[in-house]
């Protein structure tokens, strides 16, 4: 059957390029939203601002860092040794998890639910492997430990934004002259957010750009970087006094303020390490296709991934946020618990750190799950009351749901196409 992938390769590559970037286009008006709702929830910074940082950062590190967690995606789910002799129905099957995704992603941003593209992703391809293919083609094991993933993840994130936000409190929010305390410990927090975010581009995203740092040198270019945005951030500080003033809406006083300064960092620090990490969901299918359909039908088990892929899925992610992620940003931001500037620093924080350990490790954690679970966190340091259980309620139900539909919708798209091109 290798003649399908001769006779009709260019048709197939133009196929995955459009539905790759219609996954991408979901992955930014759901998973980016996600990502920046608690800055827009916390009123650090309005939506138009949120999607500037996002369309930045998110690009720069799906682009830069975003090779690492998709050879993970691409060669642990299906056990390519089942299809050697059939590559057209990967090709078939991968396209079918682009489309199913992307519509289930499309739908659930209309409403504001944020759902997991990993889920999404992930079902789709178990559902097509195990109808269209056959169960033994999929390896369980790996599956088991995406799986294991999503409630690691969460709980991870939540940990440290509990400990985070924990912190915060004692250091700052409960002393007698809480805006001199701001103005001490919140340089170690940027110190700290600029050295996570500097070491998941050094040692992981730099490679692809031709670049190959040593795990000494990384970290002493990430002390580097780290110390220079502590200056700056302090520097900013000087300039906020103790008084209430109003922004976005909301009236915050001093302290607040701080660290509304603070979460425009860990705003970043949150895009890049989402970018680096979900861009794999769009790209991680279609490098699939490119490397199958470009060598003729042989299916590799890990293979370089172009740069022009890598772009695709890059400028997807920023057009889908730019035109649908507010919906998602409002559930996530201002529906699960009340957020001021401190309790979203802290929740943001602790999802940038457990997506870049993800990424750099190559586990495809759901950052959706991250972000929920790094929030409930936070609410869960000012006790359960200050948690809309209703709300937590309905995202999890979006999320049992997401598993699926993904299966679903890319076992109907499986069997069209094939029925189509053979």
């Amino acid at each position: 059957m290798f003649e399908v992938i001769a006779e009709h390769g260019q048709l197939l590559l133009v196929l995955a390029c459009i539905f790759g970037f219609f996954m991408a286009w979901g992955i930014g008006a759901n998973d980016v939203a996600n990502a920046m709702g608690t800055s827009v929830g916390a009123r650090a910074l309005t939506v138009a601002q949120a999607v500037l940082v996002a369309c930045i950062f998110e690009f720069a590190g799906a682009y830069l860092a975003g090779g690492e967690v998709t050879s993970t995606i691409r060669k642990g789910i299906i056990d390519t040794a089942v299809i050697s002799e059939t590559p057209e129905l990967l090709v078939f099957g991968m396209l079918a998890t682009l489309l199913a995704a992307g519509i289930w992603l499309l739908i659930a941003s209309y409403f504001g639910w944020p759902v997991s593209t990993t889920h999404s992703i992930v079902g789709a391809i178990v559902g097509f492997a195990a109808v269209g293919i056959g169960v033994d083609a999929i390896q369980w094991p790996k599956i088991a430990s995406i799986a294991a993933s999503w409630i690691i993840s969460p709980v991870i994130a939540g940990t440290i934004s509990f400990l985070l936000f924990t912190s915060v409190r004692k250091l700052i929010l409960q002393k007698e002259n809480s805006f001199m305390s701001a103005k001490r410990y919140v340089p170690f927090y940027m110190f700290l957010a600029g050295f996570l975010v500097s070491m998941v581009t050094f040692l992981k995203g730099l490679k692809h750009v031709g670049f190959n740092f040593t795990a000494t040198d990384s970290i002493a270019w990430s002390l580097v970087v780290a110390l220079m945005i502590t200056v700056v951030g302090a520097l900013l500080l000087q300039r906020i006094d103790n008084t209430t003033k109003e922004k976005n809406g909301a009236m915050f006083d001093g302290v607040e303020r701080v660290f509304s300064i603070l979460m425009v960092f860990t705003a970043c620090a949150m895009a890049f390490a989402h970018g680096s990490n979900d861009v794999a969901n769009a790209i991680g299918p279609l490098a699939a296709i490119v490397s199958v359909v470009q060598s003729g039908g042989s299916i590799a088990a890990k293979s370089v991934i172009p740069p022009w892929v890598l772009l695709i899925g890059a400028s997807g992610i920023v057009i889908g946020l730019a035109m649908l992620g507010f919906r998602v940003m409002m559930t996530v931001g201002r529906a699960i618990t009340e957020l001021t500037p401190s309790r979203g620093f802290a929740a943001q924080l602790a999802a940038a750190g457990t997506v870049v350990i993800a990424s750099g490790t190559g586990l495809p954690i759901s950052t959706t799950h991250t972000l929920v679970g790094a929030v409930l966190g936070v609410g869960l340091a000012r006790g359960i009351g200050a948690i809309n259980l209703s709300v937590v309620g309905k995202i999890i139900l979006s999320w049992i749901v997401t598993l699926p539909v993904g299966a679903g919708l890319s076992i109907l798209f499986f069997f069209a196409l094939k029925g189509f091109f053979t």
